[in-house]
């Protein structure tokens, strides 16, 4: 499976090329909160008006795509989008004692609102769904467009992510001790050794077609996930994983984990990189975007940068060697110590 183009909307600057010219945000507290761009000229302003972030967000990452390229289907994965709507939904039921109710709040509180927007919006028909599995919700999209297009249903698909920072779900989740407490930056987020992280949100979308064509940057070599593994489980399902693909772990020159500063959770990250991938440039990223359910598809866009010949910025790195080519990329991430997911890159 091959991506053809890519955009992504994240609390960096990177709706242009802000970020990967060095342009680097600093964040302080729990909050890293998406930059948007302009809508302007893109969605009509009554409709503007109305949307959601999360909507906003989708909307404003994959339909300039779609205009650009046309899809025959739409592949989001969500676990929050659409869920600050569905709260104003139920609040407006109790505060009006269910009696008339605004539609808005309504039509967008579900998930897959973003990808039925862009549908309406595209006039797209085809196939259109949004998974809605927590940490492996982008997994569980890469791996639907993947058997789509192997069946030929499908010549190309727009696949991609969405998520919103809640402030219901925010604080519950800060209840259940999912985000760190007291003052500190982005750059100490991997030094604070305390328990918990930062909350994120983001758009990040995928133009991506079965077969390898002239406008093709990088390829989706295969897809992983699993769940309720223990560490030495972890990795040999990471070198079984790789041999399905005729690798060892010495073949992976470049590595992105999602550690996030959870001192409960972040060995997992650490210990399989210093046992399988000592010689692999490793790169970090939820210090750039906090951790949210479907960070992976942010992973997979700055993988994509790097295939496409752009170089990331060295507060990217984690752990780094010497510069290396990228050829074969492998992106491992995990929500909560629980779900894990897998997902290989490598030059088109």
């Amino acid at each position: 499976m091959y991506i053809k183009q890519s955009a992504c909307i994240s609390p960096q600057r990177t709706f242009d090329n802000g970020f990967l010219e060095g342009n680097v945000a600093s964040y302080k507290g729990i909050r890293y909160q998406a930059i948007e761009p302009e809508y302007n000229g893109l969605i009509p302003a009554g409709l503007l008006r109305r949307m959601g972030k999360a909507i906003r967000m989708g909307v404003g990452a994959g339909l300039p795509l779609i205009k650009e390229t046309p899809v025959d289907g739409i592949i989001l994965g969500t676990a929050n989008g659409g869920l600050e709507d569905c709260l104003k939904f139920l609040n407006q039921i109790v505060d009006y004692n269910e009696g008339t109710l605004t539609p808005t709040n309504f039509v967008q509180s579900t998930p897959n609102a973003v990808a039925g927007n862009l549908a309406l919006m595209s006039k797209i028909t085809g196939y259109n769904t949004t998974h809605v599995h927590n940490g492996l919700a982008f997994e569980a999209a890469l791996l639907d467009a993947w058997m789509l297009l192997q069946e030929g249903r499908a010549e190309r698909l727009l696949v991609g992510t969405v998520e919103e920072i809640s402030d219901y779900n925010h604080n519950i989740d800060s209840l259940g001790g999912s985000f760190k407490k007291g003052d500190f930056t982005s750059e100490e987020l991997f030094t604070s050794n305390t328990p918990g992280s930062v909350n994120g949100e983001g758009a990040v979308m995928f133009v991506m077609e079965e077969s390898r064509s002239a406008e093709s940057i990088a390829r989706i070599v295969d897809v992983d996930q699993t769940s309720y593994l223990p560490e030495s489980g972890l990795h040999d399902r990471i070198q079984s994983f790789l041999a399905k693909n005729g690798l060892t772990p010495e073949d992976i020159d470049t590595l992105f984990i999602g550690i996030s500063g959870d001192s409960r959770t972040d060995y997992l990250y650490t210990g399989m990189r210093e046992k399988l991938f000592g010689g692999s440039n490793c790169y970090s990223y939820k210090n750039f975007v906090g951790d949210y359910p479907t960070a992976s598809a942010f992973a997979t866009w700055l993988g994509v940068q790097m295939l496409a010949g752009k170089k990331l910025p060295d507060q990217c790195k984690y752990a780094f060697s010497e510069e290396k080519e990228p050829r074969n990329i492998l992106i491992y991430n995990h929500f909560k110590g629980l779900q894990h997911g897998f997902i290989l890159l490598g030059a088109s």
